[in-house]
């Protein structure tokens, strides 16, 4: 395990039933560099230790005037001085390669559920904790994971030492081996209430990194409405929960620290009491005392990696918790697949709904409730909410695809695309055909002064290409981040390309223009748009009406406007006392119509139907 062979080609499946069990899956996934750490932590402690044994034994060979013996101590202790500094430098590089290895599986983990879930994601976990598990939690998992080894060593020291006291001199080192056990347990009746205090500061930081995120994502829309000082209010409160609950963490752990410092006083103290009480009786000599005095004082350092790991556990607990919460989410549908990975051609035709899309076509798709566009769309793209019958891809179930090759066949562009922090270029760096270039694309998609606008903006840009873009594409307005996000999606020239609402925040001239390009662009593509903008209607070969979860209607736009009633409604957003006033107008013009053609309900219409009987 080195940290150059990051990242892994496979990062495991790992447990995520618990948290426990997920560091109990790292520790064992890491185990060659857990015991290369103990080794060498092994060899600092102890040649750490031995120095106290040096020192006794130059003590008493300088009292007996013995030059062999003091010789003998003085290379002992250069021994000693050397395993101390090859034992801390070896410790160090396998500790940090242990934090880096975890943290850096971790982040495979969490990519790689990232990648699978997709927009799902974020339905079923807050933006805040996603945040928060890759960023802070991922430290805290790996620090847990690289001081288990350590603490596992200084454990195994403390044993020795004591072992070596009791059999060096056993008068005052069973005092130690009584003592020290009592120093290791002393603070473990503090640790469930630092725990729950740890805990306690995790899910207020988690709320507070979700609001920021939250407030940060519509600050534009919050500015809009005045209300970005009533979210700033907010998160400043949550900020002073925040810090009060990592003050009264802190409280309990400087508590816990007082007590890891006090108690081995303590037993210095006894130590000495007891030991010059014997060396005064001639029980034992001025060495001895020395050498036992100096162990329990060195003691403390490997002691103190019993805090240590009581804080890494306490903080990581939680942060595992999150991960493993994360990483058990699962697809509605196998992500593997049982057929061998092919991309297939076709129509594509969903049996829930009965939503055909010929290939080569271009589809439109109308819905009343957004929501259900929304996951419509993402059903045609191999991504179901839940479980049910899978889509057809030219006779192929999508469900039975694995995952890589299901969405290189249809791609789907929701109503909100992300654009990632960079050059224009390095965001028209996707994998992609080759049929189609960035400039048909740009140009398809009517990103023209989207061009011009970032030319602008980056003075030391001299290609357009070449120019930044912000952080989710901020600086642009909502309609250039639309048409830059288009045409992203069609330079993949995918089989099947799928867009919920690609042209929502965009003028109607625009609009007009953008229905044309694409049109023309994906000539022999098939193409299903979602939208109730009229301008991308009548550039669809066919529209489709969905209503309640089924196609209803299927034909062209103009021929639906005129004889589809729940259609219309919904492109041309009319309201019921406008229908009545309609059909009122009608069978005005259309005498022969009888009085059975008004269907219409409710108070606002009983007026006008009366007007209509009275006048047939």
């Amino acid at each position: 395990m080195q940290i150059q062979d990051l990242p892994y080609p496979d990062p495991g499946v790992p447990d995520a039933s618990s948290g426990p069990r997920f560091l109990r899956w790292l520790f064992r996934n890491q185990l060659g560099g857990q015991l290369k750490s103990l080794a060498w932590g092994l060899l600092h402690f102890t040649a750490v230790c031995g120095l106290p044994f040096c020192v006794g034994l130059a003590v008493q060979a300088v009292v007996d005037r013995s030059g062999s013996r003091l010789a003998l101590a003085g290379g002992l202790m250069a021994l000693c001085a050397a395993g101390i500094a090859l034992g801390e430098t070896f410790l160090h590089r396998a500790a940090v390669t242990n934090w880096i290895t975890a943290a850096a599986r971790v982040q495979q983990l969490l990519a790689r559920k990232t990648a699978q879930l997709g927009s799902a994601l974020t339905r079923r976990v807050a933006a805040g904790e996603v945040v928060a598990v890759s960023t802070g939690d991922v430290e805290k998992i790996g620090w847990f994971v690289e001081a288990l080894s350590r603490f596992t060593a200084a454990a195994l020291t403390v044993v020795l030492v004591c072992v070596g006291l009791t059999v060096y001199q056993p008068a005052l080192g069973i005092v130690v081996a009584v003592g020290v056990p009592v120093l290791a347990l002393a603070v473990l009746p503090l640790l469930p209430r630092a725990t729950r205090r740890a805990d306690h500061q995790r899910e207020k930081a988690g709320r507070a990194t979700e609001l920021a995120s939250d407030t940060v994502a519509g600050l534009r829309v919050l500015r809009g409405i005045g209300g970005e000082e009533l979210f700033l209010e907010r998160y400043r409160r949550a900020s002073q929960e925040v810090r009060h609950a990592a003050v009264r963490s802190a409280r309990m752990w400087s508590l816990i620290s007082a007590i890891q410092v006090l108690m081995p006083g303590l037993l210095m103290i006894a130590v000495v009491w007891y030991g010059v009480h014997l060396a005064s009786e001639g029980r034992i000599t001025v060495g001895e005392l020395v050498t036992v005095y100096s162990s329990v004082m060195l003691l403390t350092y490997p002691l103190r990696h019993f805090e240590e790991i009581a804080m890494a556990y306490s903080f990581s607990r939680p942060s595992a918790k999150r991960a493993a919460r994360v990483l058990s989410l699962e697809r509605a549908t196998d992500t593997e697949g049982s057929r061998e990975a092919v991309v297939p051609s076709g129509d594509l035709y969903d049996p829930a709904t009965g939503l055909l899309a010929p290939a080569g076509r271009f589809t439109a798709v109308v819905c009343g409730d957004p929501d259900a566009a929304g996951l419509l769309a993402e059903r045609l793209g191999g991504h179901p909410a839940e479980q049910g019958t899978s889509v057809l891809l030219g006779g192929v179930p999508l469900d039975d695809l694995p995952l890589s090759s299901a969405r290189t066949a249809v791609l789907v562009q929701d109503k909100d695309p992300v654009l990632l922090s960079g050059s224009l270029r390095e965001l028209l760096d996707v994998p992609a055909s080759g049929e189609v270039n960035a400039d048909e694309a740009l140009a398809a998609a009517q990103c023209g002064d989207v061009l011009d606008s970032l030319a602008q903006g980056s003075l030391d840009a001299e290609d357009p290409l070449d120019a930044r873009i912000t952080e989710r594409g901020r600086s642009l307005s909502g309609g250039q981040r639309q048409r830059l996000a288009l045409a992203r999606s069609l330079i993949t020239d995918p089989e099947v390309l799928v867009l919920d609402e690609p042209t929502s925040a965009v003028d109607s001239h625009t609009e007009a223009r953008i229905a044309a390009g694409v049109r023309s662009l994906r000539a022999d593509r098939t193409t299903v748009v979602f939208t109730s903008s009229p301008l991308l209607l009548d550039h669809a070969d066919r529209v489709v009406l969905v209503h309640d979860g089924e196609v209803v209607a299927v034909g062209k736009h103009r021929e639906m406007v005129h004889n589809e009633p729940r259609y219309r409604a919904v492109v041309t957003r009319e309201t019921d006392d406008e229908a009545v006033l309609r059909e009122a107008d009608e069978h005005q013009e259309h005498p022969e119509h009888t009085r059975e053609t008004a269907t219409v309900s409710g108070p606002a219409a009983r007026g006008v139907r009366e007007e209509i009987e009275e006048t047939a």
